[in-house]
């Protein structure tokens, strides 16, 4: 019995693999040799859901008076989304917190010299277009830390079937090229296993700029992001 390479193991017992993957039972061959390719398939997909952190830092001299001016401003923010119509649930806190701000000098201890409140929430927009002019609105309001987009698809699988479809046609062919060398042929899929994926939720950088004039809105531009999977699929090569 011969074993080739990319990586070939004979196998005795069934595989445990993982949900995503089809769960097959390899069979003991007597005659031929396994052959395990790891391919990578992709598609593209142009994200529909973007998510903004945006929130209010607040200086005091007192731990209580930051946080009375960051309540008051956060309050405007959070009703400012209300009214462009972002919906409860697409809108959650990120982060709270509070931190005494020092002053130092040489040979002497830290002096708190007042306390900075921080409190953000991360915006999830299903309309890209209005991002941009709510973020706008928002620092309006008195939002003065703004983080992201970051853009991903709100229904990945359908995009993840195709990356998958492709990665074992991808494999397929490899795994024909490697016989073709060996002076042997393809007789069947033993098995796939599915190592990885990607579903667009960490895409390509994107646009955010201001443009130019006092009376511009903010614009995020999506582009494309890729969807990718990655499949070990074992043959059978006789």
């Amino acid at each position: 019995m011969r074993f080739l390479a990319t990586a070939v193991a004979l196998a005795a017992l069934p595989l445990t693999l993982s949900p995503a993957a089809a769960q097959v039972t390899p069979t003991i061959v007597a005659d031929g040799a396994l052959l395990d390719v790891t391919a990578q398939g992709q598609t593209s997909r142009v994200p529909d859901i973007a998510t903004i952190r945006a929130g209010v830092v607040t200086q005091g001299a007192t731990a209580a008076l930051a946080l009375a001016e960051n309540a008051k401003r956060m309050a405007g923010v959070l009703d400012a989304l209300k009214r462009a119509g972002v919906a409860p649930r697409d809108n959650r806190t990120a982060n709270v917190s509070l931190s005494p701000q020092y002053r130092y000098a040489d040979g002497q201890p830290p002096v708190v010299t007042g306390y900075q409140a921080s409190n953000s929430v991360a915006i999830r927009f299903r309309d890209i277009a209005k991002a941009g002019a709510i973020l706008d609105a928002l620092v309006a309001q008195g939002a003065n830390q703004i983080d992201g987009p970051t853009l991903s698809i709100d229904q990945p699988e359908a995009a993840l079937d195709e990356a998958r479809a492709d990665a074992v046609k991808i494999a397929r062919a490899r795994a024909e090229l490697y016989a073709r060398a060996a002076g042997l042929s393809v007789s069947r899929i033993v098995s796939i296993s599915e190592a990885g994926q990607n579903d667009g939720s960490t895409p390509q950088p994107v646009m955010f700029a201001r443009a130019a004039g006092m009376d511009a809105s903010t614009r995020v531009v999506p582009g494309e992001t890729d969807v990718t999977v990655s499949v070990t699929v074992r043959f059978l090569l006789k």
